[in-house]
Parts: structure tokens; sequence; C-alpha cells
């Protein structure tokens, strides 16, 4: 049975005053005990959310690493060694964001899923296909593509510790979310390609919807099958939202 996982992408958002004022609403919500709940501060607030929810059982994740698993002479970056040792557990590889904006490409993706697991964390491996490529009926092929890099430079076994998210770009902060069935869909393919591989791994790893996931249609979307749990963008800035959907998880 897989742990449904929720988390929090608080992307480039953020004050000392405003993490404090989130920090507070999520301590007083009851979350479920069979859910996994993690939240994705800017790297600025990392030890602050750290120190503010350390007794909650949230684990906390950075939104990006470096390529290169150790401290060096890379200005500007944050080496996954040096995202453990500030306590975290989890990082985001290849958010779609920094995929089209920022120019991505799946070789750095690849190198910093392996950089983070190389340094004890757990990758939350981001997959999905822009409005063009859905309406051109590319979904599944881009997306298998996006997953086979990671497959193909670092084995199957490499997602028995790992995450992955389906975030159709076309879904994210848009308000437009895939049906439960058009996710599902996608899912399923997902976990077909790593079974090609591994039933094992296929079976016990989780995959997770992010594309404008709020309280209103969480509880469906976490409903279908291939589903284990939602990476939520901006619903997770407000605690009372953050924390339905965590619940909604764990119904």
């Amino acid at each position: 049975m897989r742990r449904p996982l929720v988390a929090g992408n608080w992307k480039m958002h953020g004050t000392r005053a405003s993490v404090a004022e989130l920090i507070n609403g999520l301590r007083q919500q009851v979350l479920p005990a069979g859910v996994e709940v993690a939240v994705f501060p800017s790297c600025l607030h990392v030890v602050q959310v750290l120190d503010g929810l350390a007794d909650k059982g949230v684990a906390i994740g950075a939104q990006n690493c470096a390529v290169d698993p150790a401290q060096g002479a890379l200005t500007g970056e944050v080496a996954a060694s040096q995202l453990q040792d500030a306590g975290c557990a989890l990082v985001l590889v290849g958010h779609s964001e920094r995929r089209l904006l920022l120019g991505e490409t799946d070789v750095e993706v690849t190198r910093k899923f392996a950089a983070a697991q190389s340094c004890g964390l757990t990758p939350l491996l981001c997959v999905g296909e822009t409005l063009v490529q859905r309406e051109a009926g590319k979904t599944l092929e881009v997306v298998g593509a996006q997953l086979a890099s990671v497959i193909e430079a670092l084995g199957i076994e490499a997602f028995a510790r790992a995450v992955v998210a389906y975030e159709p770009v076309w879904a994210i902060g848009s308000g437009l979310t895939a049906s439960p069935e058009q996710a599902q869909l996608v899912h399923a393919a997902i976990r077909a390609q790593l079974a090609a591989q591994s039933a094992e791994v296929a079976c016990a790893v989780r995959v997770l919807y992010g594309g404008s996931v709020k309280a209103a249609n969480a509880a469906e979307l976490f409903g279908m099958p291939d589903i284990d749990g939602g990476l939520v963008g901006g619903a997770s800035l407000n605690a009372d939202e953050f924390g339905a959907i965590c619940r909604a998880a764990g119904s």
C-alpha cells in the first residue's frame, strides 16, 4: 500500500514575516496520520521552516539543487550535500518552470536527480506536457521521454528511492485542471513504463498529480487508483486550504 504524499511547493514566495504566519497556520492544522506531508520553501526560508515545523511531522524539501552533489566553485548554486546538512529530506527536480523558463535539459535534470540521491535526499521528479504538446496528441510521448532519460542513465532501481509528479504544464497556475480521468491515464502510463523494467518498483513508487490542485478537486483526483497525492502550488500558501487537501488525501 503506497502512503499518500501531499507536497506544497511555495515557489518564489515568502518573506520572514509571511513564512512565520504560514508556519503558524500549518501548526494549527490537523494533518492525517496516514498521509506524508512535505513543504518546499525557498532556500532562504528552509531553516526557518525546519525550526518552525520541527515537531509537526512535516518533511522539508528544497525546490532545486546543483548538478554536482558536493560543495565547490559554483556561485549562486546550492549543493544537495548542503541541503542535506541543513535538514532537507527531499528536493524537486525538473519542475516545468525550470525546464521551460530556465532551459533545464533532461541531462541536467538527471544529474540533479543523481546528485540528490547521492546525498540521501529523495528526488521528486516532475514530468509533464505543454498545451501545444497535448493538443498535438503527444502527452504520453513527452512524459515518457522525460521519464526515460532518468531510467536510461540511472537504472530503474533509482526510482525505488524517488517520487514522480505528473504536472501538465497547461494546468499550472492557470486554474485549469486535468480531469481525474485525464490525470489517471497519464499516471497509469507512467507506472506501466516503470513496470516494463520492474513491477516491484512500479508498484511501490508514488506518482503525484500537480496542476491547480485545490481542496475542491483534491478528493476526486486522489480517488484515482494511480494518483498517490499531489504536488500543490498556489494553494499550499494558504494553510487552511493546504490542510484540507492533506485531509482529502487521507480520506
